[in-house]
């Protein structure tokens, strides 16, 4: 459930109008639902009430301070990928303890930040990774908390560039070498190994991939504790999808009686990522018709929203509903409705019958509250969007629109340019 609803033929967001607030704020723009964020994470934890759990929210998903203060002050821990998502996860009051660092590529001085800010732990994706954590950690006479995440070798059954729990995946330890690994690691005298981890992908829409990789590592935790190794948490990763077109994924009741029925007995703290199930029903894109043009029959509609605001379409093929911020009875057309961007691969819809959308019509583009701003861009030197949070019939700006001026901000002109002779 969201609280994305029409009416009398206007869209709303929570108490609001999404026309109302374009007409404030402007377009592009991201428009985000407190309570539906709130209700997706109480749905989601409350499914796993019968274990002791973590839901660490996947902060790649969406980063903006506000929306991880909303999930925070619900008792949400985080999942970062980088030390800028764990400043980010501090600033919006996350606890420390709650914290896990995941990601194939931690800089040193970003393990040594994770280290001196007391998160729970890392999980590690290589042998050397672990050198570098434990010399780290030797280096501020202290200890690093660590799971290694094992490559299961599990097909999620998702879109490629979003599996990861695959052999060829460039993520995790193989499972042939993770006993071996874990025996190297108890060697190590600035590491303390407290549990497992595992993570297969994105956007899954089945149990059995979850479930597959879940047994795999309950055997892997009997034999590392067959070697004297304390495993006191299980990382099962995020992943569970949302309906995006015509998927049908498990409800995170369904997707928990099956995880719980599996780990029930295990003696460890299961710790979740969710990510996407979470946040991205609870944010739109709106964005403004700029022109509409036909050609060979074909029928375009452009709008001020591009690739760089939200490049899910493009990078993976991604199906978005839109959706007119008011609706009219003008009839249905098959468009393709594209952005400004200098790409023809720079397009949100392809080739689908949708509202026959005119020249100052306002669109809203659904599902995009997960991997939308997160994954904007700066390409063709256009300023990022803006976001806005709304909570009842509140609307906060949450991140302000960028300006020209943003664009340049930390760029300078070197003196050996400014003194151009003509001769060189």
């Amino acid at each position: 459930m969201n609280y994305f609803n029409y009416v009398e033929g206007e869209l709303y967001c929570e108490d609001l109008s999404v026309s109302d607030i374009v007409e404030k704020e402007g377009t592009p723009l991201y428009l985000y639902s407190l309570r539906t964020l709130k209700r997706h994470y109480q749905v989601f934890d409350r499914a796993f009430a019968d274990i002791d759990h973590l839901v660490c929210f996947s902060a790649k998903a969406n980063s903006n301070i506000a929306v991880l203060r909303v999930l925070v002050n619900e008792g949400s821990g985080v999942d970062v990928v980088s030390g800028g998502e764990l400043y980010r996860s501090l600033k919006a009051g996350a606890d420390p303890k709650k914290i896990v660092y995941s990601g194939v590529g931690k800089r040193r001085e970003e393990i040594r930040f994770a280290l001196e800010s007391g998160i729970l732990m890392f999980n590690v994706e290589s042998s050397q990774e672990l050198e570098v954590i434990n010399d780290t950690a030797r280096d501020l006479k202290t200890r690093a908390p660590i799971a290694l995440r094992v490559n299961p070798d599990v097909d999620p059954r998702t879109h490629p560039h979003i599996s990861t729990g695959l052999k060829e995946n460039k993520f995790g330890i193989d499972m042939e070498k993770s006993v071996a690994e874990y025996r190297r690691a108890a060697e190590f005298e600035h590491i303390e190994i407290v549990g497992v981890d595992c993570h297969i992908g994105s956007q899954i829409v089945e149990l059995m991939p979850f479930l597959d990789a879940l047994n795999r590592m309950k055997s892997m935790i009997e034999l590392v504790r067959a070697e004297g190794i304390n495993i006191r948490y299980l990382d099962i990763g995020g992943g569970l999808g949302i309906t995006y077109d015509r998927e049908e994924p498990p409800h995170p009741d369904d997707y928990a009686r099956a995880i719980v029925e599996e780990v029930r007995d295990l003696d460890c703290t299961v710790i979740l990522e969710p990510g996407r199930v979470i946040a991205g029903n609870a944010g739109i894109l709106a964005t403004r018709v700029l022109f509409t043009k036909e050609r060979d029959n074909k029928r375009f509609i452009i709008v001020d929203a591009g690739m760089n605001d939200l490049i899910r379409p493009s990078l993976y093929d991604s199906y978005h509903r839109v959706l007119p911020v008011r609706e009219n009875d003008g009839g249905t057309a098959v468009a393709d409705i594209v952005g400004p961007i200098c790409e023809s691969g720079d397009f949100l819809v392809k080739d689908r019958e949708m509202p026959r959308f005119e020249r100052g019509d306002l669109i809203a583009v659904m599902s995009a509250g997960a991997y939308g701003f997160t994954m904007s861009s700066n390409y063709n030197s256009r300023p990022r969007a803006a976001e806005v949070l709304v909570s009842g019939n509140q609307a906060a700006v949450i991140r302000k629109r960028e300006g020209f001026e943003d664009l340049v901000r930390g760029e300078t002109l070197p003196g050996f340019l400014l003194h151009h002779d003509g001769n060189r």
